[in-house]
């Protein structure tokens, strides 16, 4: 921990990630597992990305939101992994300020877009089954381009002010920090200053931003099932939930692992698990997200085999 004296305070310049310190023995492990998984997370959403840009088949409006949550996942690993990794790798566990404040945001940000990006989506699979002799009208290029910008927007505009409320508070105590990456709740403990306002000011500032997508999202996924189960043939039935079975997985999983994380309260002599849910919905889901899509989904299955065939032809042609 590093202090400098501003008046007659303390002032913190750096924090110290804990991260898995409790599995000292595991750290090696730990680097190996993470660094497979940040390879891997980055390889399956940039194919996800490369196949609806390169199939016309995918140029849809659900491929087209897809396209953007990979590109979000991408993003949203690369805040937390890279320093996650450095730490398993070289034990500096070690955060300046500015960085951790920095990490924060872009995690914030990310995470809020996702919220908004994934109640968009279930809206668009909304209008597919439930209005689909509108569908084509309303989910438009223009239409689609807003929604996905209002998504990006509303993320960096609810972080930004809960960014300015977080920077109200001083700290000059405690700068261990009992997690893997620079969270919201874990810093506000680290003040020194009365955080009573900042707490409520962010739950509502939270409730705002967060609620009405998890509200929207729910309500489609109600008219979707009530949808799909008065269609009278069974085949029509399996082939509509087959078409959002994949995003309710995404969203079911998300929202339940947030769920857990801001809601399990903490008892005493037992901490709350937060570290490891917070693997379950910051770690997995930029990795499973895209499995979930393309193993399910037949024209992403089909785009990838037009494109290794594209890709093998090519290198045999070149051998000739």
């Amino acid at each position: 921990m590093v202090l400098v004296w501003w008046g007659n305070q303390t002032i913190i310049t750096h924090f110290i990630l804990l991260g898995f310190g409790e599995l000292h023995g595991m750290q090696m492990f730990l680097f190996i597992l993470f660094l497979i998984l940040y390879i891997f997370t980055m390889m399956t959403n940039f194919l996800t990305v490369l196949l609806i840009l390169a199939d016309q088949h995918l140029h849809t409006p659900m491929y087209f939101f897809l396209g953007n949550l990979s590109c979000l996942e991408m993003m949203y690993s690369s805040t937390i992994l890279p320093k996650m990794l450095d730490s398993l790798l070289t034990g500096e566990k070690s955060i300046s300020f500015k960085g951790c404040i920095t990490q924060f945001y872009f995690f914030a940000s990310l995470g809020s877009t996702e919220c908004c990006l994934l109640s968009v989506m279930s809206y668009d699979r909304f209008l597919a089954i439930c209005k689909p002799l509108h569908y084509a009208t309303a989910m438009r290029i223009a239409c689609c381009i807003r929604l996905a910008a209002f998504s990006w927007i509303n993320g960096t505009v609810f972080t930004s002010v809960y960014l300015v409320l977080l920077l109200q508070l001083s700290f000059c105590g405690p700068s261990e920090i009992d997690h893997f990456f620079c969270e919201s709740l874990p810093l506000i403990k680290l003040s020194c200053s009365d955080t009573t306002l900042a707490k409520y000011a962010i739950s509502v500032l939270a409730y705002i931003f967060t609620f009405p997508p998890f509200i929207l999202t729910f309500m489609s996924y109600i008219f979707i099932l009530k949808t799909i189960l008065r269609i009278p043939s069974r085949t029509g039935r399996q082939k509509a939930f087959s078409t959002c079975s994949s995003h309710l997985i995404v969203v079911t999983f998300f929202y339940g692992t947030i769920t857990v994380v801001y809601l399990m309260p903490e008892t005493e002599g037992k901490k709350n698990p937060s570290k490891l849910f917070s693997l379950l919905y910051t770690v997995l889901p930029s990795l499973l997200n895209p499995l979930i899509y393309t193993l399910r989904n037949k024209d992403v299955k089909e785009a990838l085999k037009k494109l290794l065939g594209r890709f093998w032809k090519k290198r045999f042609l070149l051998c000739i």
